[in-house]
């Protein structure tokens, strides 16, 4: 497996952070460094999204899916400020040497917290660039030691309906809500634990406090809110794959030259670009192909969708 190049490009928080937010940074870090899951004011971005603008943190707090909380974009933004994200704990079970329930701060090194500027590619076709902060999902399966057997991680987000409406009833999801990757695709230092956006702690309506950021796949795959992680020998059952899965297949890769049974993929919406400007090409991998194409060598991408 071929590790990322190192896309650092020396960027710092005031170079993509818009104005209001950027004057607004001390406070964010006070209370970040109170959580205690940030490295330090100092960090410096690594540009993985080809220099193209990050979306604003009103537009990437306003405009959400997490169903947990209805199935508006907004609703997120309007519910999410009743769930309780502290204390927070994460079971870790299945086939590891370490199996237990951590703390975040027990499972991600705040020393070890970095920022990273990704795209964000939802199915629906539309499309984001995101400034997250979190830690390399490969690190963290290293402290818990992943025995020889495993071959997938499999998620999972908080069940808690006093404080998630959308859980009272309604709908055909099943709860918690539930996603998987191969264990190859876990590993890949692309592939994020992220526990910040912007350098502030993760709002609740994005994830918080702690969620999955894969940038090469759709955005339904970068699970958010976890309580479970598991390490497992068969392919787990994911939320979507279970509802619909002639539409959402498990790998759920960003694909141009395969549409949703309903829309095209070939395009794509940035939030923020106005309401008249054009769509935008959609690339293979959501820009990553140099990074993960070879992840998917000899497999056809039409049947393992």
């Amino acid at each position: 497996m071929r590790r990322t190049t190192d896309l650092n490009t020396g960027l710092t928080h005031a170079d993509i952070t818009p104005r209001s937010v950027f004057l607004n940074r001390r406070s964010f870090m006070a209370s970040a460094a109170a959580a205690g899951i940030f490295a330090g004011s100092q960090a410096t971005a690594r540009d993985f999204a080809g220099g193209e603008t990050p979306n604003t943190l009103e537009e990437i707090t306003s405009y959400n899916n997490f169903y947990e909380f209805g199935f508006d974009k907004g609703d997120p933004a309007k519910y999410a400020h009743a769930l309780t994200t502290d204390p927070w704990s994460i079971t870790v079970d299945g086939m590891v040497d370490n199996p237990g329930t951590y703390d975040i701060a027990d499972l991600v090194d705040a020393a070890e917290i970095e920022e990273r500027i990704y795209r964000f590619r939802c199915v629906e076709a539309w499309s984001m660039v995101i400034p997250w902060n979190g830690i390399e999902l490969n690190k963290v399966l290293a402290k818990l030691g992943v025995q020889p057997g495993a071959k997938y991680v499999a998620f999972e987000t908080l069940v808690r309906p006093s404080e998630m409406p959308a859980q009272r009833g309604g709908g055909n999801i099943e709860w918690p809500y539930r996603e998987g990757l191969r264990l190859d695709e876990a590993m890949h230092p692309l592939t994020l634990l992220a526990t910040g956006i912007y350098g502030a702690p993760m709002p609740k309506q994005n994830g918080a406090p702690i969620r999955l950021v894969v940038p090469w796949k759709y955005g339904f795959k970068s699970i958010k809110s976890i309580v479970r992680i598991s390490l497992v020998d068969q392919e787990p059952p994911t939320t979507w794959n279970m509802l619909q899965p002639r539409e959402y297949g498990f790998y759920s890769n960003v694909n141009p030259e395969v549409d949703h049974p309903r829309w095209s993929q070939a395009t794509e919406r940035r939030i923020g670009d106005g309401l008249f400007a054009r769509r935008r090409e959609t690339l293979m991998f959501n820009g990553y192909a140099d990074q993960v194409a070879s992840l998917y060598d000899g497999m056809d991408l039409t049947e393992f969708y």
